[in-house]
């Protein structure tokens, strides 16, 4: 038996706020997109590296205001990506904690994405 990575679904609630954060800013590439017919909600996969996340604006899937926690190589790479996209609701920093190196961000939904370079990685 194998299991296989999980994959995060996150809660979003506008497909606007959620491509300009995730896909401008963080640099993920959507994948895939469904909607039973037009106008009712998205849900979709988008994917960055060996990241994948589920973004949906289903009222019963996720809850608001979760956190996701990824191990990243090369924290400082990241930081001056996203520092450079000049996102206007987000300047990350790294913080040292004793089990490595993080930046955390809140998405425009109340989640929170905490990258971490994690000590001795």
């Amino acid at each position: 038996m194998r299991l296989a990575p999980a994959i995060p679904i996150i809660r979003i609630f506008s497909e606007d706020k959620a491509r300009e954060f995730y896909l401008d800013f963080l640099g993920f590439t959507l994948q895939w997109e469904h909607r039973f017919e037009p106008g009712f909600p998205l849900y979709a996969q988008i994917r960055r590296s060996d990241l994948t996340l589920h973004l949906s604006e289903h009222h019963g899937d996720a809850t608001p205001g979760s956190t996701i926690f990824v191990p990243v190589e090369d924290i400082d790479a990241l930081q001056r990506e996203l520092a450079a996209k000049n996102y206007p609701y987000a300047k990350p920093g790294i913080e040292e904690l004793p089990w490595g190196r993080q930046i955390q961000l809140a998405d425009p939904f109340g989640n929170r994405i905490r990258f971490c370079e994690q000590s001795g990685s």
